[in-house]
This record gives C-alpha cells, sequence and structure tokens, in this order.
C-alpha cells in the first residue's frame, strides 16, 4: 500500500509541475501579445485607408469561399464580400456538392451564367460541374462541383485564382470593409512575409447593418459568452505571441491571407483533415525551412473577420471534439518535425509545445478531476493537491480570460457597454464551473477517437448572416482587373 501511495504522490508532483509550465508560457505568451496590441492600437491603427492606397500598400487578392448548404446566408456573406474596401480583388465561390439552394440563390441574386471553364488543374479536386460568372458583378465566379470537403472546395477555386494573393474565407463569416488591405500591406512591407492571420471574433450578438458590423454586445447565451473569451485568449495571448517568434502554427481557416505562389509550391490545401488550416501553415513552416529560404507567418490584431460561432452546447461539443481529432491528424503527419533542429524554432519550441501541451494537456486534467474525485470518496484527498490543481489549470485560466478581455474591450474599445463588459466578465467566472471539465472530457475522448473519425466534419444549423435589405440595389463597382 505504501508503494502505491508513493506512486500517487509521484503523480501528483507530476500533474502540478505540467501546469506551472504550462501557466508560465500562457503568462509569456500574454505578455508578447498584450505588447503587441498595444503597439498595434497606438500606431497601426491610425493608419488609414487612402495613406494604404496612396502608398500602394496593397496587392491585388483572389478571395476563396467554400460554401455547403449555405443558402441560410450566402447571399449576404457575397454581397459583403463584394463591398470590400480593395482596389483590386475577386470572390471565388465554390458550391461543394450543396444540396439545398446555394446555388440557385447566388443565381438569382448576381445574375450568374455558365461560361467556358477556365479551370487549370494545378492542384487536384474532384470533378466540378460548372463554372458560372455573374453578368452584374464581373470579379465574382461561383464554381460548382461535387461533394470533396471544406479543403477541396478552396483548392476548386485556387486553380481559378488569378491574383498574387488568395484568402480563404468561410461562407459564415463577415469580413471587415479594409480587412484585405490592411493584410495585405504586411506582404508589401516585408517580402518574406508568405501567410497573414488576423483576429477573429464572434459575430453572435453583433449589430449588422448592409452586411457590415456596426456595434458589438455581449451574446444572450453563456454557453456563446463564453466562445467569446475562448475567442479572445486565442487570439491575444496566444497567436499573436507566437507569431512574434515565427513559432505562429495555426492561421484560422475562417479567414487567412496567403501568397498564391507558396500555397501551389506545398500543393494546396489537405482534404483529409477537419484542421486544412492548421496543416496549411505547418506545411508552409516544414517547406521553407527544408529549401532553408526566409519566410514569415504573421497573425496580427489588425484586420477582422466575425464568424457565427455554435449556439447550443451540442454544437460545441462536436466543434471542440472535431478540432482536438485535427490537431492529432496534423501533429501526427508531421511527427517528423517534432524535436527536429532541421525546423529550428518550430521543430524545436512550436511542435513540441502542440504534442505535449495542446494534445495532452486535455488528458492531463481530466486525469487531475478524476484523480481528485476518486481519492476524496477513498478518504485520501491530498488537499494541498487538489488546490493547487486548480489554482494551476482553473483559476490561472479565468484570470488570463479577463486579461483577454481587457485587452479587447479597453485596449481596442470593444463591447463599448458597461452592462456587456460586466457580463463577460461574469463569464470567465461561469466558464470554469462545468463547462470547461465537459469539453476537457471531450477533448480527452477525441484523442482515442481519431482513428474512427477521421476526415469527418460536424455540421451544425446557422442562422446565416442577415441579408441587406436591397440586394437589387446599385451595384458593387468590381476592379479594373477583373473584367
Amino acid at each position: 500500500m505504501s508503494a502505491l501511495h508513493t506512486f500517487f504522490r509521484g503523480w501528483e508532483y507530476f500533474i502540478l509541475i505540467y501546469f506551472a509550465v504550462l501557466a508560465l508560457i500562457y503568462a509569456f505568451s500574454a505578455y508578447l501579445g498584450m505588447r503587441s496590441v498595444i503597439t498595434y492600437a497606438r500606431d497601426l491603427s491610425q493608419v488609414g485607408l487612402k495613406d494604404l492606397l496612396e502608398r500602394d500598400f496593397y496587392k491585388p487578392v483572389s478571395i476563396l469561399v467554400p460554401a455547403y448548404n449555405e443558402e441560410a446566408g450566402i447571399v449576404a456573406a457575397v454581397t459583403a464580400l463584394l463591398g470590400l474596401q480593395h482596389p483590386q480583388f475577386e470572390v471565388i465561390v465554390t458550391s461543394d456538392g450543396s444540396i439545398d439552394r446555394t446555388v440557385e440563390l447566388m443565381i438569382q441574386t448576381f445574375e450568374l451564367i455558365e461560361v467556358p471553364s477556365a479551370e487549370r488543374r494545378l492542384v487536384a479536386t474532384k470533378p466540378v460541374r460548372r463554372v458560372l460568372r455573374s453578368l452584374r458583378h464581373p470579379n465574382l465566379i461561383v464554381v460548382e462541383k461535387e461533394n470533396g470537403g471544406r479543403a477541396d472546395a478552396i483548392n476548386a477555386a485556387l486553380n481559378i485564382a488569378r491574383f498574387p494573393l488568395v484568402c480563404a474565407v468561410d461562407a459564415d463569416c463577415l469580413v471587415d470593409a479594409q480587412a484585405l488591405i490592411r493584410a495585405s500591406r504586411l506582404f508589401v512591407e516585408d517580402k518574406t512575409v508568405v501567410g497573414v492571420g488576423g483576429t477573429l471574433r464572434p459575430l453572435n450578438g453583433a449589430v449588422i447593418r448592409d452586411g457590415r458590423v456596426v456595434d458589438v454586445h455581449a451574446p444572450e447565451k453563456w454557453v456563446e459568452r463564453i466562445q467569446v473569451l475562448e475567442y479572445a485568449r486565442a487570439f491575444f495571448t496566444s497567436r499573436i505571441a507566437w507569431s512574434r517568434i515565427n513559432c505562429l502554427l495555426i492561421i484560422s481557416g475562417a479567414f487567412g491571407l496567403f501568397s498564391r505562389e507558396a500555397v501551389l509550391e506545398v500543393g494546396g490545401w489537405w482534404s483529409s483533415t477537419v484542421a486544412d488550416d492548421m496543416e496549411m501553415v505547418v506545411k508552409l513552416h516544414r517547406h521553407y525551412r527544408d529549401l532553408h529560404q526566409p519566410y514569415r507567418l504573421v497573425s496580427t490584431p489588425d484586420p477582422i473577420c466575425w464568424t457565427e460561432i455554435p449556439s447550443d452546447f451540442r454544437a460545441l461539443r462536436r466543434q471542440r471534439h472535431g478540432w482536438q481529432r485535427g490537431l492529432w491528424e496534423v501533429l501526427w503527419r508531421h511527427r517528423g518535425m517534432l524535436f527536429n533542429p532541421r525546423y529550428g524554432r518550430v521543430g524545436m519550441i512550436g511542435i513540441p509545445y502542440l504534442w505535449l501541451f495542446e494534445g495532452f494537456a486535455a488528458l492531463a486534467e481530466a486525469f487531475g478531476y478524476i484523480y481528485i474525485i476518486v481519492s476524496a470518496i477513498l478518504g485520501d484527498l491530498n488537499v494541498e493537491f487538489a488546490i493547487l490543481f486548480f489554482v494551476l489549470a482553473v483559476f490561472y485560466a479565468v484570470l488570463l480570460s479577463e486579461l483577454a478581455m481587457g485587452i479587447e474591450t479597453l485596449l481596442l474599445t470593444r463591447y463599448s457597454s458597461f452592462r456587456d463588459r460586466a457580463v463577460l466578465f461574469i463569464a470567465a467566472f461561469v466558464e470554469y464551473v462545468g463547462v470547461r471539465q465537459i469539453l476537457t472530457f471531450v477533448r480527452a475522448i477525441a484523442i482515442f477517437q481519431v482513428r474512427r473519425y477521421r476526415g469527418r466534419y460536424w455540421t451544425s444549423e446557422r442562422k446565416g448572416i442577415p441579408s441587406p435589405p436591397n440586394l437589387s440595389g446599385p451595384e458593387v463597382a468590381p476592379s479594373p482587373e477583373a473584367v
């Protein structure tokens, strides 16, 4: 019995050390992220659209929009994209075997006609049925193809894209009007930049007018409010920090801007995973490290993309289950990078972090909860361990949530009303009273189901983006080069 007692006490020390190291990493990330946001709030936000245009701080962009059964919001989403403030761009929407009225609505609204396919088989995809072009907006192209998944749909659009930058945007997202020009300027300022990720924010609770977010409020449901905090943590205290040391390993699939040439060099998006966005970034790191060429992958607080998040707990569980499976699919595919000095900081710091702390954190935390419960039932609870575990695994995360919301509400001046700030402040505590624990076990279980559900997407019902009241009004001026 004494040996067993010693064994479990050793596990207690291991778990505490594990979460103490993780807390230190989070603290350092938060520090770097906060510094970057402060710099942005002070300097970059003052760079106006007129300044960027006058200095030619932009590149032409092909916007790639995968769509599967998006009839609820596809018209509003495409209308908003056509209204982006960028001198030269095209929008390529790929209907990935939709069985609803997605294509029919676009044909009616944008006066689409079938044209001879100009597809170049640069990247292999499922067969394309037809290509349509808008009579009202010459820079709008719609591709209709057999179902092959999100990445396959993006690749089909990539085959048609003509411009040096490509921007993958989900069909349920709203992109800020100046997002493209502010992101593309980074490629002009630094020729080694091959990918840029902006900040993703929840659309739920936002006030939308004419396809634009004009005000932001805390969502009505607690499950949505909790996700507001998660997104703030991810973008303001994590991704920006990893970007600072050129170890950024994910650019959100909802909005990511890439060099078209770089994407084609690595074979486009991988269609056999639910984490094609992360896999693209890891693949780019690997490609340029193998070639010993300078490159940068950047995350920035500017620009902003708004996305609809799960509004019920069932959809949220399925989303997080998919994210965890996707993480392991990517890690296993690129396992040769783990602790490989050939890949520099990415191989020695970034990839190991994903394996040790993103991949196994759910297992470690779930074990901690189970261990505390079982120990309490058996009357052998180590109170000191229980307190330290909750401080490191739970209370510390609450502090990070509050820091992230402070960055967003004070430095970036979003959620301006006192009520919204108070609600989100409370949500940081609500998240860790049951919700986090359930999602932790969902993620832990997902680790053992990677092979069973490999590459499987679970879709959820969405409300869609509200359509502007006058879609038949004045046309959006196309870019001159798009004719």
